[in-house]
């Protein structure tokens, strides 16, 4: 690792972060001697350390130069991200009551840090000063220069003291508000289980999906044989086979109702505070609503733009979902029942039709789709794109024992870096797939190699038995892992440009256009094997599936909007300024779009943790189907070159996306790989929306 705590820190001998280096093989942090307790302290002297460093860069009695100023900064605080770098990973990939003891007392603590930084005015005078032209900054340098204004300006550094002091506070209170939030969701998460304990309770369940809830059952004790918790893939598969429908009923009630309990756990007073304050601070900093402060530094600009790319989407999903909803009725009524279709009924009857229309069966595609073959077919996709090698470490320290640890290297051996495969349930674990890092990369400190962690949520087969994944699980383990090349393939001096850095509505393309490969016969051919015999999926089969990917999109985009419209709804409106009501103003915002009552929105307001356990996807949610418009058309170029892995076409794609960082802006990035902007006409046609 890079070096850390100077010796004099103050930190005991035995705590890990005191080291200045680690010896552990690969850099990769000494998982096995970190303990909760080494947090806290671990925090103060870093926090120090980096204050310090601060200081000296706002007070040099020297003119404000380049190197001295923005350089110094990005020197400065390394030992801080190392700290906060494992902390974060591990609170969300395995955490314990003693780490998230630390993470509500260290959240807010590191929003006042980070004010106390962005609204020094000594510091804001230097950086201001730095004459680009004066000093013949480079490109890369002037891009560092400009995020540093634009970052500082956007975090209120031209305001007067008292709004400043607002700024800080504010600041302070949504990181305690957003922590909540997220310890609220998991509790919830954590806390469900639907007990099957009868042969009656398993009625329609397929083996694959039997023996994932006897693991769940096993996992969270209690006695009973065969559990459903609220993870989605096991809850998900439920929905789609149980012929149970009032088992149905509970567990989509429950999935749909995390963080709207009643008890401590419920989150709807955390999300009017959020919201409340947002507005605030966007006011302080002139916008006219969150929205538009958000949306002001992305390659969308502006909330105008957005929704009229979810109008143009909504429109043409809607009158799909429509003729699905009636096909399903029909399937309803065709048995023998008199109900309505419902919500929890969606998923169960879109299998029953799939079958019917496309005789396809979901446990006879996942019997081709193990999870060690869908890991190859990602790494085989890497190397012929971009001549990647990925050698498994058998020694390398683990935060977990399921987890593994790969070298990533070029075609020559120059080392990429490692990367890092967490990919099952555990309670320990919050819901859903993501990216992050351990160290990211950059030149200007030493880091050349990164270390990328993918963290999945996929439900472990029993021991001796492979894990088998549905064809959604396959395309989430290749859109995190088009994250994951997006911090390998990093390529920049500056850690402020680094990897995955960018605009919130471009971040997503790299992780969705490598989606792509995955449903390409080629890629399929080769590597959706059989997990007992290793023969290829029939050739039928995987026409079939090819055949089917525009099946039930109606509902897909419509459940998806739904949520990307309620998040930048809530973000254009000040409604929490007198207490928000969530469920009323979230019905309200789906009465007007005329949601379908058979679709439930992919995620509600109360566990929406995209939008509301940090602002990362705040007013952003929208930034997916942006990212969409881009990976469709992004795609074509290599359709349009004749082969799906064209190097001149993977060359361009490494130099201006995946290796680039946020070395330029988005529109100059896509720009510079395609040759122009996109339009929306491929999306629609990817979707099966195009009239």
């Amino acid at each position: 690792m890079t070096d850390a705590m100077p010796p004099g820190s103050g930190l005991p001998a035995d705590n890990p972060f005191a080291e200045r280096d680690w010896t552990t093989p690969h850099g990769l942090p000494p998982f096995e001697r970190i303990r909760p307790e080494h947090y806290e302290p671990a925090f103060a002297a870093a926090l120090a350390e980096h204050l310090s460093e601060i200081a000296r860069i706002a007070d040099s009695a020297e003119p404000a130069r380049f190197a001295d100023t923005v350089g110094a900064m990005e020197r400065a605080g390394l030992a801080l991200d190392r700290v906060a770098s494992v902390f974060f990973n591990l609170t969300g990939s395995d955490t314990n009551p003693a780490l998230q003891e630390v993470e509500r007392a260290i959240s807010p603590r590191l929003a006042r840090h980070g004010s106390a930084i962005y609204l020094n005015p000594a510091l804001w005078a230097r950086i201001s000063a730095v004459d680009a032209d004066a000093e013949g900054l480079g490109d890369e340098e002037r891009r560092v220069l400009d995020r540093y204004r634009t970052r500082f300006r956007r975090a209120g550094a031209d305001l007067a003291p008292e709004a400043k002091a607002r700024m800080a506070a504010i600041a302070e209170r949504l990181a305690e508000l957003g922590t909540r939030f997220g310890q609220n969701l998991l509790a919830d998460e954590s806390g469900f289980v639907l007990p099957l304990d009868g042969e009656d309770d398993l009625a329609g369940l397929p083996d694959f999906l039997r023996h994932a809830a006897a693991g769940a059952a096993r996992e969270r004790g209690g006695g009973h044989a065969h559990v459903i918790t609220l993870s989605r893939s096991l809850i998900e598969p439920f929905l789609v086979f149980s012929t149970r429908r009032d088992l149905r009923e509970r567990a989509y009630a429950a999935w749909t109702r995390r963080g709207e309990s009643g008890g401590p756990t419920d989150n709807r007073a955390v999300i009017a505070e959020i919201v409340r304050l947002r507005a605030e601070r966007a006011r302080l900093l002139g916008f006219d609503s969150f929205a538009h402060y958000k949306l002001d530094d992305t390659m969308a600009g502006s909330p105008d733009a957005a929704m009229d790319l979810l109008r143009g989407v909504w429109t043409p999903a809607h009158r799909q979902a429509a003729a699905e909803k009636e096909r399903l009725q029909a399937i309803v009524q065709a048995e023998g029942h008199n109900f309505a279709l419902q919500a929890h009924d969606w998923r169960h009857y879109a299998e029953k039709l799939r079958r019917a229309e496309h005789d396809l069966d979901e446990s006879e595609i996942k019997a081709y789709l193990p999870l060690p073959g869908i890991v190859d077919a990602a790494f085989d996709t890497a190397s012929r794109l971009f001549g990647l090698r990925f050698t498994e470490l058998e020694d390398a320290p683990r935060y977990h024992p399921d987890v593994r640890v790969w070298r990533v290297t070029n075609a020559d051996g120059s080392e990429v870096g490692l990367f890092i495969g967490d990919y099952f349930a555990r309670a320990s674990k919050r819901s859903g797939a993501w990216m992050s890092a351990f160290r990211s990369q950059e030149r200007l400190n030493g880091v050349v190699t990164p270390i990328i962690v993918n963290v999945m949520n996929f439900a472990k087969a029993p021991e001796g038995e492979v894990t088998l994944l549905s064809f959604d699980d396959a395309r989430t383990l290749f859109h995190e892992f088009g994250h994951a090349l997006h911090g390998l393939l990093s390529d920049v001096t500056y850690p402020m440009l680094s990897g995955t850095a960018v605009s919130g509505d471009f971040v997503e393309l790299p992780s969705q256009l490598y989606e792509h490969w995955l449903e390409q016969p080629e890629v399929l051919r080769a590597h959706a094997r059989h997990h007992r015999t290793g023969e290829p999926m029939p050739e039928a089969l995987l026409q079939k599936l090819l055949a089917a990917r525009t099946f039930n999109q109606g509902f897909a985009t419509v459940e998806y909007t739904a949520s990307a419209i309620v998040d930048m709804t809530l973000h254009l409106s000040s409604a929490g300024e007198d207490g928000l009501d969530v469920p009323a103003f979230e019905a309200e915002a789906l009465k007007r779009i005329a949601m379908p009552p058979e679709i439930g929105m992919r995620h509600r307001a109360p566990h929406f943790a995209h939008i509301f356990s940090g602002d990362g996807y705040a007013a952003g949610y929208y930034s997916y189907l942006w990212s969409e418009v881009l990976d469709a058309d992004a795609f074509d170029a290599f359709r349009e070159a004749g082969d799906i892995f064209d190097p001149e076409t993977a060359a361009r794609l490494r130099r201006f996306v995946y290796g680039a960082g946020n070395l330029r802006p988005p529109r100059e990035a896509y720009t510079a790989f395609r040759g122009r902007l996109p339009s929306i006409d491929p999306l629609l046609r990817k979707r099966g929306l195009a009239a």
